[in-house]
């Protein structure tokens, strides 16, 4: 074999990786999956040192052994190396544990391939990164849900087709905001539930010689059970679809609820204020008050479309088989999405926190517009027995008239109103209570009657059982990060590396 050639690695070629392919895909995939997924090819050796040693294939002390070397392989230690590891991540931790071993071990990594090996390494960190967008995620919902409940009772405008139409409240919107969040935990869990198949054991595509036991590896992962397909297991990256989907979607949701807050922000509304240390300012204009990190907030999750899109072309027109392009390059951005996601909640968790809703403003737009319109229709039918789509009319007829003569709302006109319904053949008894009612800011808000309105007591009692939703769902992603832990504890157990009873075990 030529003297460069990748020793003691292949019989199939002759040279090593060349400076062309090292240099731009195989070095850096290298630091990347050292510096994120080494723990987790880390762990899916020892389950499988422990595997050989159920087997007879090792015994205790040279399981422990491997276990012991795996242990040492922290990053500095490991180098991408054309020759000497094919620059490969794997072939560079079985170097290392070879070297560290007192003696040679010719059964170990025997019936073994890669394929397997980094498709559950791979799945290992996402579970795992998604285990801690849940975490950023509950911690969002929990500032949401407290800044709603601060301000059920503060009326501001709403609007349908970019024009105020009825009283609301920051509350009664963050609410809604704080329940898409939910919503977003709950199919993340069952995405999480969905991807929970481990692929160790299924080798490179077929299954393996020898009797591998897969749902003990599994559970020693972390798993809830071995993927059943051994083609499914090393060819489908769908949980990658799966994850960005989901992460794609939320950030849809979010950046429609950032709009809100930018146009609240504006001049023109001026509804709310930010502290200076997240604000920005104007180079040329020296008047203005920026929030810059809305923009970024809602500019970040649009990356999170794109990161899906990416993934779903990367996978399309590819054959069902373990292919690089799938497995590496169709799922180059999933990290990037994962952490821009974090980046985008920890932004948006510190925005809601330090949000300061300007009441009196939000008050004043209330009070400048004709928003108890829809109110007086309802009270046209309800009490003076106008019927429902003549009602519409005259009160619209209203509402135009008062605004010609310069009038606000709540400078009723009772005389106004009875004219325009008298016109029709429709005498009021009482135009004064009709306009009073209809128009008061403060009585709009208390006049929903159905649950998930804008009446204050409404909004408390969504945000209680959102309380009681997101106490479950937070029980629920804590379950599966304490089984992650778990199984780690149980294998280094199992292993000899930590006294026998420590941990807690998997069950």
């Amino acid at each position: 074999m030529n003297s460069s050639a990748p020793s003691g690695l292949t019989g199939r070629i002759d040279e090593p990786p060349g400076r062309l392919l090292h240099d731009e895909v195989l070095a850096p995939q290298f630091r990347f999956e050292v510096e994120h997924l080494l723990a987790s090819y880390v762990a899916v050796e020892k389950v499988l040192a422990l595997e050989y040693q159920r087997m007879g294939l090792l015994t205790a002390d040279q399981a422990a052994a491997v276990a012991v070397g795996l242990d040492s392989a922290a990053p500095a230690a490991l180098s991408a190396d054309p020759v000497a590891n094919l620059s490969d991540l794997a072939f560079a931790l079985e170097r290392h544990v070879e070297a560290a071993l007192a003696e040679p071990l010719p059964l170990w990594h025997v019936d073994r391939s890669r394929n397997d090996l980094q498709a559950t390494a791979q799945l290992l960190f996402a579970r795992q990164e998604v285990v801690g967008v849940a975490q950023a995620l509950l911690g969002l919902w929990a500032s949401l849900h407290r800044r709603a409940g601060e301000h059920t009772t503060s009326p501001m405008p709403g609007y349908t087709h970019f024009q105020a139409a009825q009283v609301i409240t920051p509350g009664f919107h963050l609410a809604a905001f704080s329940g898409h969040v939910l919503h977003t935990l709950r199919r993340l869990l069952s995405t999480y539930d969905a991807i929970d198949a481990c692929p160790l054991g299924a080798g490179a595509m077929a299954g393996q010689d020898l009797p591998w036991d897969r749902d003990r590896m599994a559970r020693l992962l972390g798993f809830r059970a071995a993927q059943p397909h051994a083609l499914t297991a090393v060819a489908s990256r769908r949980w990658v679809l799966e994850v960005t989907a989901e992460l794609s979607l939320f950030g849809a949701e979010t950046s429609r609820f950032v709009t809100d807050l930018i146009a609240w922000g504006g001049s023109d509304l001026g509804f709310l204020d930010l502290p200076d240390e997240l604000s920005g300012i104007s180079s040329a204009m020296p008047q203005k008050k920026n929030f810059p990190i809305l923009e970024r907030i809602r500019g970040r999750s649009a990356h999170l479309g794109a990161f899906h899109t990416d993934a779903l072309l990367g996978q399309r027109n590819t054959p069902y088989a373990n292919l690089v392009e799938v497995s590496k390059e169709a799922g180059a951005h999933l990290y990037t999405a994962i952490d821009a996601t974090r980046s985008l909640l920890r932004l948006l968790t510190a925005v809601v926190d330090n949000l300061r809703f300007r009441t009196e403003r939000m008050l004043a737009a209330c009070e400048r517009e004709f928003l108890g319109g829809f109110a007086l229709a309802n009270l046209l039918t309800l009490r003076e027995g106008v019927p429902w789509r003549r009602a519409q009319v005259l009160a619209g007829r209203y509402v135009v008239a008062a605004a010609a003569t310069g009038r606000a709302p709540r400078d009723t006109d009772p005389e106004l109103l009875a004219a325009t319904t008298a016109a029709e053949g429709y005498r009021l008894a009482d135009p004064a209570t009709l306009l009073r009612e209809a128009f008061d800011v403060h009585a709009g808000l208390a006049a929903r009657r159905t649950t998930g309105s804008t009446r204050p007591s409404a909004v408390t009692d969504l945000l209680a059982t959102q309380a009681l939703d997101h106490d479950e769902l937070r029980a629920q992603w804590a379950r599966r990060a304490a089984a992650d832990r778990a199984a780690v504890e149980e294998t280094d157990r199992l292993l000899g590396l930590v006294p026998a009873g420590a941990g807690h075990g998997i069950g």
